[in-house]
C-alpha cells in the first residue's frame, strides 16, 4: 500500500507509520502480509517525520522510528496494490504520472467511504493477496456511484500549529483504520499471500 502527500513528512508520514503500528496490534505475526509505505510529490527527501506530527503519532501510540521521507517517482504506484493519496490534487498527479494505476488509486477518505459501502459483500480468492486485490476491485467499481469532492481532501498542516497537525492526524486515523480494518479482516492465519509475483512477472506485494 502506498500513501501520498506532498512532503511526505506529516500526512502520509503518520499514516505509514500508525498503519503499521495498527497492524501490529490486530495482526501480530501476519501483519507483514501488508506492506505500508509513503512518499511526497514534493518530498523533503530524507527528512525525519515532522516533530508536530510525530507528537501527534506518538499521542496515538505509535512512534515515528527511522522514518525518513521519500521522492514520489512514476514506479511506485505499479508496485502498490493500493494507492490512497492525502488530497484529490495528489490523486491527480499520482494519475498523471502513473496513469495505468487508475483502478487501485484513491484518496484515502474515498477509500474509507468506498470500504464502508461495500460493507459486509463477500470478497473471494484464494489467499489474502487476492482476496484484498478483489476488494479493491469492487471498490473502484463501486466509484462510480459516489460523487467526489473537497470533503475527500485532508489539509496540510505543514506550517500550522499544533491544533491542526492533532485535528489532521485525527481525520488520517479514522480513515485510515477503517480501509485497514476491512483489509486485515480478509486475512486467514494458515493462508500465504505476502508476496507473489502478477503476470508481469514483478514481484508484488499488498
Amino acid at each position: 500500500m502506498l500513501l501520498v502527500c506532498t512532503g511526505n513528512i506529516c500526512r502520509s508520514a503518520l499514516a505509514e507509520r500508525l498503519g503499521s503500528a495498527y497492524l501490529d496490534e490486530v495482526m501480530g505475526e501476519r501483519a507483514q502480509v501488508i506492506r505500508l509505505v509513503s512518499a511526497g510529490t514534493h518530498a523533503v527527501v530524507d527528512s525525519e517525520m515532522h516533530p508536530d506530527s510525530a507528537l501527534v503519532l506518538r499521542g496515538f501510540g505509535a512512534e515515528p522510528g527511522d522514518f525518513r521521507a521519500r521522492q514520489f517517482e512514476d514506479h511506485m504506484p505499479y508496485e502498490a496494490d493500493l494507492v490512497l493519496a492525502m488530497t484529490r490534487g495528489h490523486r491527480r498527479e499520482v494519475l498523471h504520472r502513473s496513469p495505468r494505476a487508475l483502478s487501485r488509486t484513491f484518496t484515502l477518505r474515498e477509500a474509507a467511504e468506498l470500504v464502508d459501502g461495500l460493507g459486509d459483500q463477500s470478497v473471494t480468492g484464494e489467499d489474502f493477496v487476492e482476496r484484498a486485490r478483489n476488494l479493491v476491485k469492487a471498490m473502484a467499481e463501486a466509484r462510480s456511484h459516489r460523487h467526489s469532492g473537497e470533503d475527500d481532501d485532508i489539509r496540510d498542516p505543514i506550517q500550522q500549529p499544533l491544533v491542526v497537525h492533532q485535528e489532521v492526524g485525527e481525520a488520517i486515523a479514522e480513515a485510515l483504520l477503517r480501509v485497514l480494518r476491512r483489509l486485515a479482516s480478509l486475512d486467514t492465519p494458515g493462508t500465504d499471500g505476502a508476496s507473489r509475483s502478477d503476470s508481469s512477472g514483478a514481484s508484488s506485494s499488498f
